[in-house]
């Protein structure tokens, strides 16, 4: 399965780099978060920008589009949430002191996590924070969440698994996992070398995966707090991580995105078509979206 894949199509009217970019469930749309502080939403079967979303004062750091909403967040240290019909700012999130690096819409809650070293949870519909989540010594970079009904007959009181679990990457090397409802850090995750950049979980395992400016992909048991498994190939930072069925996608600073059995930590396919890191990446119906400065679509078999 080696070899690269080779681009089905380029969407180049940002002004700055793509940071982030994310998949409508059917395929059809994808939002994106510019350098420029706007984000665009798309059309995946033309590659026409439908969308332009504009009212932050710094550069978009990341996306989420959620039905018809989006949600963006950026340097300005505030998050927004959108119409992605009329591209209308519907609500501002105000409370982080520091940039904003990344949100998660979940179970009617919005995490976010930010340089001031911490992570928060917002309620959607009244834009407050519900709850703070502090412990890292330095910038925390990405989250993850699992919601309660993924946690069936995890080892804690019926009462800490309410909210969920919340899981955090910092720049100081670790990953925590937080329980929702009360706050508490549950497990550091300590063995990355480097920051830690991004991740994902695969709720079904409590198994989270973590990538790192150590070139590393780690794999996690996030109940125990155990190591699983290192993924070691990329020569540079491990910028972004997407989970698909029993593979997991990285893109990295060494410009190429790779594609990994979860079960092994072999590195099965490498994907060479971007002059620039890898940022963001995003799987569908076998195509993957990735963006350096451009945005490039490209088939998976």
């Amino acid at each position: 399965m080696g070899g690269g894949g080779s681009a089905l199509r380029v969407c180049a009217e940002h002004r700055g780099g793509i940071n982030w970019l994310s998949l409508s469930p059917d395929g059809q749309r994808l939002l994106t978060g510019s350098e420029d502080g706007t984000a665009r939403l798309w059309s995946t079967a033309d590659g026409q920008c439908c969308a332009l979303l504009q009212g932050h004062e710094s550069y978009v750091t990341f996306c989420q589009l959620e039905n018809e909403a989006a949600f963006t967040c950026s340097a300005d240290c505030t998050i927004r949430k959108w119409d992605v019909l009329t591209g209308q700012c519907l609500q501002v999130f105000r409370g982080h002191t520091s940039i904003v690096n990344r949100i998660l819409v979940a179970n009617n809650q919005l995490f976010s996590s930010s340089y001031d070293r911490t992570a928060r949870a917002w309620s959607v519909d009244k834009g407050q924070v519900s709850r703070e989540f502090r412990g890292h010594r330095n910038c925390v970079l990405t989250l993850a969440y699992s919601a309660p009904w993924d946690l069936p007959g995890a080892p804690f009181e019926e009462e800490a698994v309410a909210g969920g679990l919340l899981v955090t990457g910092s720049t100081d090397g670790t990953a925590k996992v937080w329980q929702v409802a009360s706050g508490c850090c549950h497990q550091t995750l300590r063995g990355h070398t480097g920051a830690v950049l991004c991740l994902v979980l695969d709720t079904p395992s409590h198994t989270a995966f973590t990538g790192s400016t150590d070139t590393t992909i780690r794999a996690w048991d996030i109940l125990s707090g155990e190591q699983l498994r290192v993924f070691r190939e990329h020569q540079g930072s491990v910028i972004c991580l997407e989970l698909v069925n029993r593979h997991v996608y990285s893109g990295s600073a060494d410009r190429t995105a790779k594609c990994w059995l979860v079960d092994t930590g072999e590195s099965v396919r490498t994907f060479t078509a971007h002059r620039h890191s890898v940022s963001a990446l995003k799987y569908h119906a076998g195509t993957w979206a990735s963006s350096p400065p451009r945005l490039n679509l490209m088939p998976c078999l």
